[in-house]
């Protein structure tokens, strides 16, 4: 479960923009539900990035290098899609404050779930729903 220790970790950090630790965690699971339930899931989400010209990113997340987001790119490469204010609403946090957390975690949720590189994970919402599920039970 290193995945899980490592957003444990950053989530029990400093506070960023205001968003605390619990909300931050919240905004996890939030989002990890939000996305098992998103048309295309995880590969859908990160051709948005790729879409917006966030290609290199994308491909430093996937290896692990550059691990934090800025709300901006958050913004960037999920403005459109509606997961922020899902997960905000999932997680019972301003969009604002959903964009902060998602920042500290994105990149790493795309790291593991994308083993480091290799082939998009297929939607399967059960490996989503288990992470998710997980992750609530151990920060709440």
């Amino acid at each position: 479960m290193g995945f899980l220790n490592s957003i444990e970790g950053v989530l029990a950090g400093a506070q960023q923009g205001g968003a605390q630790p619990s909300e931050q965690g919240r905004v996890a699971g939030g989002f990890l539900q939000a996305v098992s339930e998103h048309p295309g899931g995880l590969a859908a989400v990160l051709d948005g990035f790729r879409n917006q010209g966030m290609d290199q990113h994308v491909q430093q997340w996937q290896t692990g290098q550059n691990q934090q987001a800025t709300p901006e790119q958050v913004q960037t490469g999920l403005g459109g899609t509606g997961l922020i204010e899902q997960t905000a609403q999932r997680a019972g946090v301003s969009p604002e404050v959903a964009k902060v957390a998602l920042a500290a975690i994105l990149p790493m949720v795309i790291a593991h779930m994308t083993r480091n590189g290799q082939q998009a994970p297929p939607s399967n919402q059960g490996e989503f729903g288990g992470l998710a599920g997980s992750l609530l039970s151990r920060l709440l």
